[in-house]
């Protein structure tokens, strides 16, 4: 059976480890199940098994520099990925008009 976070790909290819803040918890928690349900899979499908992450974000700019923006239906999601540790750190969620001002 293959790893969870290898959903069916190349058994080589690199599954990053996706960690996800005290803080962006309770905010995914307080959103309706379907947006819920719509990040974790997000998280789940997209960038845990993607070479590359970034290909699904956009990079940040000014004092956000080196951090990465996904967009998650109505929901922005910001992210530090750690390359040497193959991780990609969930650290804010929010609705996509606020998390973008």
């Amino acid at each position: 059976m293959p790893a969870a976070n290898n959903m069916g790909g190349n058994p080589s290819a690199k599954t990053w480890r996706i960690e996800i803040t005290r803080t962006a918890t309770k905010r995914i928690t307080r959103l309706d199940h379907q947006a819920q349900k719509a990040i974790l899979n997000f998280l789940r499908e997209r960038l845990s098994t993607a070479e590359n992450p970034r290909q699904w974000g956009s990079a940040l700019q000014g004092d956000k520099r080196g951090l990465w923006r996904y967009r998650v239906g109505d929901y922005r999601l910001i992210c530090d990925i750690q390359d040497e540790k193959v991780v990609v750190l969930v650290l804010e969620v929010g609705h996509r008009f606020i998390a973008d001002s």
